[in-house]
């Protein structure tokens, strides 16, 4: 890795970078060329042999005492400014519990901040809930319960539009647009749970934030999925189209992609 861009990966190989691809890969196909699959190959030995964190894929009896829970990862070949060419890693959502591991980018935003206002936001929420957990057990102050119910409500949807404001995307030419913003322009309105945390959109905003030219993009399924039989160990996937279809659209403009 680089002092200066710690989380971009040369590859271990020279890349001539007359090889690359002009366009950039569309993120909602499936097709990978060859440089993300050295890529790919890397990040997977990197799972395959790294001890600083412990998270069960199901891929080996010594995890069974741990939730079962597969992960999608991602993989954005990029060239700095002095024209090599390397790699960026993710993960979607979290890993081993936490938002932030070497080797991997940040998140866009950090909800688990230590001190942050998530943290505070959620612990007035259980005074609010423990408030009406009194009331209710006298059977009394029915009117009161209600007004703490409505307060409640109105502090939890404040908090989430809050959150949605915090995750705030870049594009190529610098241009910011918070989540909130993003989704206003789509049928959906409100971001669905988890927008923003999904590997693609942590790779792209690592690469401006970093100016990193982006060239290519794979992301893959790693480990067993306990709840569904779409996603399958080492196959690749598609970027999703409920949750990064309209952040992505921001975060591509203005670069040449596959049709």
């Amino acid at each position: 890795m680089n002092a200066s861009t710690p989380f971009f990966i040369p590859f271990n190989e020279k890349i001539d970078t007359s090889s690359l691809p002009r366009l950039f890969s569309n993120p909602f196909k499936t097709d990978t060329d060859g440089l993300c699959m050295h890529a790919v190959e890397m990040v997977q030995e990197h799972l395959n042999t790294q001890s600083v964190w412990s998270h069960n894929f199901g891929l080996s009896e010594i995890e069974n005492d741990l939730p079962i829970i597969g992960k999608m990862f991602g993989v954005l070949v990029v060239q700095n400014r002095f024209n090599k060419i390397g790699f960026l890693a993710a993960f979607s959502g979290k890993l081993a519990n936490a938002n932030d591991h070497a080797y991997f980018v940040p998140p866009v935003f950090d909800l688990l901040a230590d001190g942050g206002f998530l943290n505070k936001g959620m612990q007035e929420l259980s005074r609010i809930s423990n408030v009406i957990d009194v009331l209710e057990a006298t059977a009394k102050y029915s009117e009161e319960i209600t007004q703490r119910k409505n307060e409640r409500k109105e502090f939890s949807n404040s908090l989430q539009q809050k959150i949605f404001d915090h995750y705030v995307f870049l594009n190529q030419a610098g241009e910011e647009k918070s989540l909130r913003t993003i989704f206003n322009a789509t049928t959906h309105k409100n971001p669905p749970s988890g927008a923003g945390e999904c590997a693609a959109p942590k790779l792209l905003q690592y690469a401006f934030l970093q100016n990193l030219k982006p060239i290519a993009m794979a992301e893959f399924w790693w480990g067993q999925s306990p709840k569904s039989t779409t996603w399958k160990h080492g196959h690749f996937y598609p970027s999703c189209q409920e949750k990064c279809a309209p952040i992505l659209a921001h975060m591509l403009e203005g670069i040449e992609m596959e049709k």
